[in-house]
This record gives C-alpha cells, structure tokens and sequence, in this order.
C-alpha cells in the first residue's frame, strides 16, 4: 500500500505545503505551519474507495414537504433581514466592525425570541456573564426569560446545548472558540474553521439554530477562513458609521429568503431602536435647499429607500486633486468623472471633489449614476437642485443613460414622501397612475441639457 503523503497547513492563512517551513510565504507570519493528518491517516484505514458506505436516500422536487415554520421575534426589522423570521436548525453568521453594535442587537433579539416563547442559550466568549447581565440592565432586557454562559471551551459549550436542547443559541463570538482537538491557538484560522463546523452540525442533527457572530478584518471582509461563509445558511453584516446614528443590518447570503435585504435601526441611549421608514428618516434633516445634494431613489432588497447623495467640489492647490468618498464606491465616482469630462465637456481636474452619503448608507447599485452626476455638477456650478425632485438611472460609457430595475417602487416610494419630479433613463417603465412628472432622457448630454439649461443661458448672459 502506499504511504499517506503528508499536508503542512498554515494555520494563520490556511496555506498548504508538501513539507514543513518556519515562515509561510503567503502570509509572512512564523511557526504557524502545522501537520495536518489525511483523511485516510492511520494503520488500520483502507484507501476511502474501497470502503462500501451505508445507502444514501434520493427523492425527487415533487416531494410535498411541509414549509419550513419560522420563528418571529416581534423585531420586524431584524426579521425582514432574516427573511420573515428564524428558520429551525439554521446557522447565521454576523459580522460588523468592532464597537459597532453586534452585541447589543443580538442580545435585544435573544430577548425579544426568548419574550416569544422560544428557549435561548446566550453564551459569551469575550465577555463574564456579569458584564453581559449589566449590559441586558441597561437596555432595559432584565427581565427576558433567556440563559447566559461564559465559555469559551467548545466541547463544554456543544456538552451544555445538547443538554439544554434551546431553540435558538448566539455564540460570541465564534474567535474566541476553543477545540481542544486542533493544536493551534484561538482565533487562528484552523480553530475558526473547526468551531464553524462543529456548531453548523450540532444546529443541523439537534434542530437548534444557532448565530455566531465574527469578527472582520481592516477590509471589511469576516475574519478566518472564506469557507465558514459557506458553511452557514445566513451571512448577515452589520454596518453603520461611527458619526452616525444609524445601523444597516444587511443579508449578503441567505438560503431561507431573499438576500442583499437590509434592517435599518438607530443607535440611542437605551439600545437599538427599529426605524419603520428609513426614507423619511435619512432626510428629515435636508431642511434647506443647497448645491451639490441631489436625492437617490434607491432599492435595498426588497424595500425602496431615498437616500441624499452630497457633493462638494473646491478648487485644489495640489497638482494631484482630491478624490474622497464616503458610502460610494471610488472606482464608480472615477468613471462617471471621466464620461463628465469625455463625453460631456464638464471637467474636474483641477478640483477636489467630496462624495457622502447622508446618513451612513452604503450604495452600491449602479442606479445611483444620475444622482451622482447631478450631485457634482450641481456643486461645481453652484446650482441648487430642486428640493421635490429625485434621480434614479445607470450611466454607461457611451454617456449613455440605461434602464433600471423596479422603477415603480422606487416612483411609488418618491411621491409618498412628497416628491413631484423625476429624472430617470429612456424605456423606463412609469407609473401608470401617478402625479409625478417624470423627465425621460436618452444620455447623459440630454439630461444635463434639461436640468441645467436655465443655468447655461444664465452663464452665457
């Protein structure tokens, strides 16, 4: 027989070599390269093929299955993210940065699915049950019928769920997790990646769903392994800026609903508190008319939400001009820059310009293009915008205006909140029964012409 080759991993990047180094040349990092045993490891193992398994059941799509029941906590946002509600024996990821707020919403959630009816096992990693406990004071969750733990050990933790048998068990975080079994040390990759297992199988066999929340790196992305994404059914990130008091709860991955949904919350002196109509709420403060904010009418999963792009643009002393954006992808404001300046004679070269997004969101939608193009021309012209209108449509290359999806509901979602006017691409369907007035134009050269054609006759005067 032949001899089982032996694996080196990394147990900072997951690396492999065929033998072992002091210093991984993915990651730089020293004496993190381990021995990892094969599958077919050991004296008495034959090869895997030549093993005869039990029988595996086959079924075909016409089984009529009873649908999945769900689990309503009564946090309407948290449960839209979720997709209606919390599937049993699902497995949820939640990321965020630090001091964001992950925390606080799952133990406002723990306690409002525990207030439901539902058993909940909250154990923390990072945290004595005490300093949890004074947290649930503050917030006002003392008296949720829910249990606390303080472990960090996995075995003890899978030991105690599958003794409690809770419905729903949060785990923070999943770096702190400690497999006796892997001799690497916590938070490394090959201890993240057997806790994610380990717990993803014990929420499938015992019908227990369970959240585990994950640090993120400084590029936004989930610490550990790429692999435990794909081992959840849910990846949930929680985002918000420092400055603002507004938190996205935002579904990237989801098996059991629709995903790139979004929950929007704020953060105030007694918790998270749900915002029923985040459209209002992002500009409730855009009380005076200015230039350079023109308002997007945008979709976030299934909901539409108006949101006020803002645009600054000064003359810069530097040979390099300033290019700073805030909730708006820099490669997308580079290119629309560009088509300004190619296709439509608006230069910015010697400018610095400033893009934000009011209110923290984060845009990452195409559709954003017109608001955007508005947004500067508006702020390197000095020209106010009118407050009732909106803009929605993709920009091509070409200076081409491109049709979007789900125009009605963001129309729709416009004149509910008192808009009258808006500027949107060519063979975009409209609404068939609306007050608006909605300005169709084929490319960027034409748009321009109709919104700030009272500006050029001025300045030509």
């Amino acid at each position: 027989m032949a001899k089982a080759q032996k694996l080196f991993v990394c147990s900072n990047c997951n690396a492999r070599y065929s033998k072992w180094a002091g210093r991984c040349d993915a990651c730089g990092e020293w004496n993190t390269i381990e021995e990892e045993a094969p599958l077919a490891a050991g004296p008495a193992k034959k090869t895997l093929g030549a093993q005869r398994g039990n029988r595996v059941a086959l079924s075909d799509l016409s089984a009529d299955d009873a649908p999945l029941p769900r689990s309503r906590s009564g946090m309407e946002e948290f449960d839209r993210v979720l997709g209606g509600g919390l599937v049993p024996a699902s497995a949820i990821l939640l990321g965020g940065d630090p001091g964001i707020g992950k925390s606080t919403i799952l133990l406002q959630a723990a306690a409002a699915f525990a207030r439901a009816g539902n058993r909940v096992v909250y154990v923390s990693g990072e945290e004595a049950a005490a300093q949890v406990r004074m947290r649930g004071q503050r917030l006002g969750l003392a008296d949720a019928p829910m249990k606390l733990a303080a472990e960090t050990n996995l075995r003890d933790i899978l030991t105690m769920l599958d003794e409690e048998r809770p419905a729903l068990a949060i785990i923070d975080s999943i770096q702190t997790m400690w497999a006796d079994h892997v001799d690497s040390a916590p938070g490394s990759v090959s201890q993240v990646r057997a806790a994610a297992h380990e717990l993803t199988q014990f929420a499938k066999k015992r019908n227990v769903s369970i959240i585990l929340v994950g640090h993120v790196t400084k590029d936004g992305q989930i610490a550990g392994p790429r692999v435990v994404e794909h081992m959840v059914d849910t990846v949930l990130y929680f985002e918000g800026e420092r400055g603002h008091q507004f938190r996205i709860l935002r579904a990237v991955k989801n098996r059991f609903g629709p995903a790139d949904e979004i929950g929007v919350f704020e953060m105030t002196g007694g918790g998270l508190a749900q915002v029923g109509n985040p459209s209002a709420l992002f500009l409730a403060e855009r009380d005076t008319v200015t230039s350079g904010s023109a308002v997007f009418a945008g979709i976030e999963g299934t909901r539409p939400v108006l949101v006020e792009i803002q645009a600054l643009v000064a003359p810069s002393p530097l040979a390099t001009p300033r290019r700073t954006v805030v909730g708006v992808d820099s490669g997308r404001l580079a290119m629309i820059l560009a088509v300004l300046e190619a296709r439509c004679g608006i230069g910015f070269g010697g400018c610095d310009v400033y893009l934000n997004v009011a209110g923290g969101l984060k845009v990452t939608e195409p559709a954003a293009d017109l608001a955007v193009s508005a947004a500067l021309i508006s702020a390197r012209e000095d020209h106010p915008l009118p407050a009732d209108t909106v803009f929605c449509g993709e920009i091509s290359l070409s200076g081409g205006l491109r049709p979007i999806a789900q125009a009605d509901t963001r129309l729709r979602e416009a004149e509910k909140l008192g808009f009258s006017t808006a500027f949107a691409p060519l063979r975009m369907k409209s609404l068939s029964e609306s007050d608006m007035r909605i300005e169709q134009t084929n490319d960027l050269a034409s748009f321009i012409e109709r919104c700030f054609g009272n500006m050029n006759s001025q300045n030509k005067e």
